[in-house]
């Protein structure tokens, strides 16, 4: 008679099957380098022409740091929620293909795919930050190049990237079709980005967006960044960190109890 497996064991098992998702994602980015071509296009802008000329008009108070300073994490924050937004359209892809029923029969854990594949587009992320560090350099944006800041930062997209790639998932597995999703996905960045701290500071908003910003997970992201790259600190790092883990956990725990349904 066969023992059920201990926790222990269940454990390595799903972190083991989290893994070789993640690595099959990980797969897709080598045989599609251009993407990280194509991926450096909508920062770049945002940086030199938005951040140059909103430089220059100083039109929203910064402190003692320059406007391209204080947005560079917030495109940064951008950057990675606009590329992980659409990430469901994978899912999507793969059922109308033929390959998420296969990996569905398998006898792993239906969560590990979740995660997998949210860890999976995080990584892919951090591409994004390696670009908006590039750029950063050559533009002389003055920012915190600590080790723990670049950890931290690195930490922070990995995070985020995560949620939104995972909430991603989710509406994939509710509408199921790629028309529907992409009306959705286009319905939700820009009210997400403008709806946050990424390109002008809380203290600026009024009463209605500062509630939206405060509740929004994206703010939650550019304070990480600002915090690590701008300040060298960051004040409300428990809260910060707080609200980013709790919304991977609820955005996770959704999409892997859902998962099966998108073949229905």
């Amino acid at each position: 008679m066969l023992r059920p497996p201990s926790p222990w064991e269940m454990v390595v098992t799903y972190i083991r099957c989290v893994l070789v998702v993640a690595e099959i994602e990980l797969r897709k980015l080598r045989h599609d380098p251009t993407e990280l071509l194509t991926r450096a296009v909508q920062p770049a802008l945002w940086l030199v022409i938005f951040g140059e000329a909103f430089s220059r008009l100083r039109a929203i108070p910064t402190g003692s740091v320059s406007y391209l300073t204080f947005m560079t994490p917030g495109i940064l924050a951008q950057s990675l929620m606009f590329v992980s937004i659409f990430y469901g359209l994978s899912i999507i892809w793969e059922r109308d293909a033929g390959i998420l029923q296969k990996f569905l029969v398998l006898p792993v854990p239906r969560a590990s795919f979740v995660t997998g594949k949210g860890l999976g587009a995080a990584v892919r992320s951090i591409s994004q930050a390696v670009i908006i560090f590039l750029l950063a350099l050559l533009l002389g944006v003055h920012l915190q190049w600590s080790l723990i800041g670049v950890i931290g930062s690195l930490l922070a997209v990995l995070i985020a990237a995560s949620f939104f790639s995972t909430l991603s998932m989710l509406i994939a597995i509710l509408v199921k079709t790629r028309e529907r999703f992409m009306g959705i996905g286009q319905v939700l960045t820009m009210p997400l980005f403008f709806a946050s701290n990424a390109i002008y500071p809380l203290a600026i908003m009024p009463d209605w967006l500062r509630i939206l910003a405060q509740i929004n997970p994206l703010s939650y992201t550019v304070d990480l960044l600002r915090g690590f790259l701008v300040v060298g600190a960051v004040p409300d790092a428990l809260l910060d960190w707080g609200v980013l883990l709790l919304a991977v956990i609820v955005a996770q725990a959704l999409a892997a109890s859902t998962y099966q349904s998108i073949v229905l």
